[in-house]
């Protein structure tokens, strides 16, 4: 959204150093009611563990208009709310998209919105997705109607590179003025192709008119295998700035090539196993408001949980200029980098060097304790300060080796850090507030959000064939010293909505207000864009240290109601998986196996017991089974053919349908 220059840098001149107290934090409990009822937890796959399902949100640039997205708690259907930016109530009714699966992302315009989402093509369509598999689709509404509607999967979308589908987006869309463009990075599964019965994620551009093009150099059909966590954030030209986290040991700045190509930015070595690296960016229905761009600069900042890292080996499955690593602790603690520019990190990466005991070193650590962290976030207040969120478990029980924790809710934190990194003051902590959607930065330097107020409880599995059922929405505002934020509009002493599992919504009434303009997709154009990527690279000018972290306690009513029972956790295949292909793990399976690690300690010298590697266990896909055939061979071509953005094929090879090696491997 556009902010005010002058405003922002009012806002920097007048941050004071003090910490973050209550009184920055205003609440607006329960102030939205919702036309349908939503369920607010989503269980993390395999585990079972609760998640906030994301709501997105987002605000119009002259903040006269916002917008909030949520799933029907009948789980098909998505709602698309109006509501007041100032006191977040209802303006008119819902907008319903019949069908979508996913709130995966949602861009505020002055004159309406745009919301990436995934829906079952027509069953007439030639060459969709079996079973009725979602597709990731764009719609663009102006003035309360469809305006049009954008496939970006299925049979017309990168054909000759493999036909994508998405089970689950875990994904999101950006928006650059001065682009012009759309931008949504997904997670995706090929149903034909090289790549069929596999999962990656796509990077997609869609004109203002809603006509998908293909971008050279930014665009991509396929890149980081198994997806596990996506940041991105908008640029002022395409390629976006873009962050993941794979299945082969890392987290990188991809953006000079949408994938895991080591010519990309090391930001961190993570343990991977069957596929999972430990939610770094939420797991399921996560991946947003990951990676934030400081307001008036090329800055960036991106927030992550991560283990640590120790031990560093080489991953012979990639090869040279690969590893993998053990978890350094148990627990996982939040983590921040910075970034120059889209293509720059700020300081060191994550090292290669085989044989290294130290594999964080790099890693500017914004908590270090024993307690367990998720839910991780990121917004900027302006230009010289942002706004870094995340949760706690305290006595963590880490079943999994790179999957989340159960245990005890500690607590939401928020900690306002600088543009160079570091903490100011001591962390807020809130016991009934959370972060369930986009942190949004308004014009007067607040830092908005979605979330239902209710009981939080971690301490077990969630069961995802009932759910919690809510028709309220809460929001909440943080602003830092020198900025008076607006009186709340509901008082947050007011009673909270109770949420039960117990409480299962049968029965759910229809739209009243339905997306009901018949459009065709837009056409795809191919445009051959001559840009110059610059090679990726990281400033190394400062030192960068482990910073302890305590916590100050504020007077909060403790919740302990549970959720949902237990679920027991299924012990699989642990260890670094050199093919997680074999298992059929999607991407956003984070998948792993009770591991015999004790709890956890900080990440400046504790150390996490390595599991043993077995090969029993074997898990089907959900969705789709491994390919059959030599996979040894498959995923060889797969996973080295993916680090070219080009391959190279002469006419004496043969049409194994598997990319041919690049030329420099």
């Amino acid at each position: 959204m556009l902010i005010s220059c002058a405003t922002l840098l009012l806002l920097s001149a007048v941050r004071g150093v003090n910490a973050l107290a209550s009184s920055n934090l205003v609440k607006h409990v329960d102030v939205l009611a919702l036309d349908y009822p939503f369920n607010p937890v989503k269980p993390a796959y395999w585990t079972g563990y609760p998640h906030h399902r994301r709501t997105p949100f987002a605000v119009s640039p002259d903040e006269q208009s916002a917008y909030v997205a949520y799933l029907d708690n009948s789980e098909t259907g998505v709602h698309v709310q109006s509501v007041d930016p100032q006191t977040f109530a209802a303006k008119g009714s819902a907008i319903t998209i019949s069908g979508a699966k996913e709130a995966g992302g949602l861009v505020a315009h002055n004159d309406g919105f745009a919301l990436l989402t995934n829906e079952a093509m027509p069953s007439s369509t030639a060459n969709s997705p079996p079973d009725g598999t979602p597709v990731p689709v764009m719609y663009r509404y102006t003035d309360g109607k469809q305006t049009w509607k954008t496939w970006l999967g299925g049979p017309d979308v990168h054909p000759d590179d493999g036909l994508s589908m998405s089970p689950d987006l875990n994904g999101d869309l950006v928006y650059s003025e001065e682009a012009g463009l759309y931008g949504a990075y997904f997670v995706v599964t090929d149903y034909a192709g090289w790549a069929s019965g596999h999962f990656g994620d796509s990077v997609q551009y869609i004109a203002k008119d809603g006509t998908l093009r293909t971008i050279t150099d930014a665009s991509s059909s396929w890149g980081c295998s198994h997806n596990t966590g996506i940041a991105f954030e908008a640029a002022d030209a395409a390629p976006f700035a873009s962050i993941c986290a794979e299945d082969q040991g890392a987290i990188w700045l991809n953006t000079n090539n949408r994938g895991m190509s080591n010519t990309g930015v090391k930001i961190s070595n993570e343990n991977t196993t069957n596929g999972a690296s430990g939610e770094p960016m939420g797991g399921m229905s996560g991946s947003y408001s990951s990676l934030a761009r400081f307001q008036q600069s090329t800055n960036y900042i991106f927030s992550w949980v991560s283990r640590g890292a120790s031990e560093i080996s080489e991953n012979t499955w990639m090869g040279d200029g690969y590893t993998n690593s053990q978890n350094r602790t148990n627990n996982r603690n939040v983590a921040i980098a910075l970034f120059s520019d889209k293509y720059t990190k700020v300081g060191a990466q994550a090292t290669s060097v085989v044989g290294s005991s130290d594999g964080d070193s790099q890693v500017n650590w914004v908590t270090s304790g024993n307690n367990d962290c998720s839910n991780a976030h990121v917004a900027t207040f302006g230009p010289s300060n942002a706004l870094v969120s995340w949760e706690e478990i305290s006595d963590p029980i880490c079943d999994f080796v790179a999957m989340g924790c159960r245990g005890d809710f500690a607590g939401s934190f928020f900690q306002q850090v600088d543009a160079s990194g570091k903490k100011v003051g001591q962390p807020l902590k809130s016991l009934d507030t959370y972060v369930a959607g986009d942190m949004v930065t308004m014009t007067d330097g607040r830092i908005c959000w979605p979330y239902i107020s209710m009981d939080w409880d971690l301490s077990g599995g969630v069961d995802g064939t009932s759910g919690s059922s809510t028709k309220k929405m809460s929001f909440a505002c943080l602003s830092i010293d020198g900025v008076k934020p607006p009186s709340s509009s509901v008082s947050s002493a007011t009673a909270t909505t109770k949420v039960s599992a117990s409480t299962f919504v049968t029965e759910v009434r229809p739209s009243t207000v339905e997306a009901t303009v018949p459009t065709s997709s837009a056409p795809s154009t191919d445009v051959d864009v001559t840009s110059s990527i610059p090679p990726a690279t990281s400033t190394v000018d400062t030192e960068i240290s482990i910073i302890s972290t305590s916590t100050i306690d504020i007077e909060h009513p403790v919740v302990s109601t549970r959720i949902s029972s237990t679920m027991s956790a299924v012990p699989i295949e642990s260890g670094n998986s050199n093919c997680p292909g074999d298992n059929g793990f999607p991407s956003h399976s984070l998948s792993g196996s009770p591991g015999p690690h004790s709890t956890g300690s900080a990440p400046a010298g504790g150390t996490a017991e390595p599991s043993a590697t077995s090969n029993a266990g074997e898990v089907e896909h959900p969705h789709l089974k491994p390919t059959p055939g030599s996979m040894l061979q498959f995923l060889r071509g797969l996973f080295r053919g993916l680090l070219s953005s080009r391959y190279e094929k002469t006419s004496n090879e043969p049409n194994t349908g598997i990319p041919p090696l690049p030329k420099n491997m």
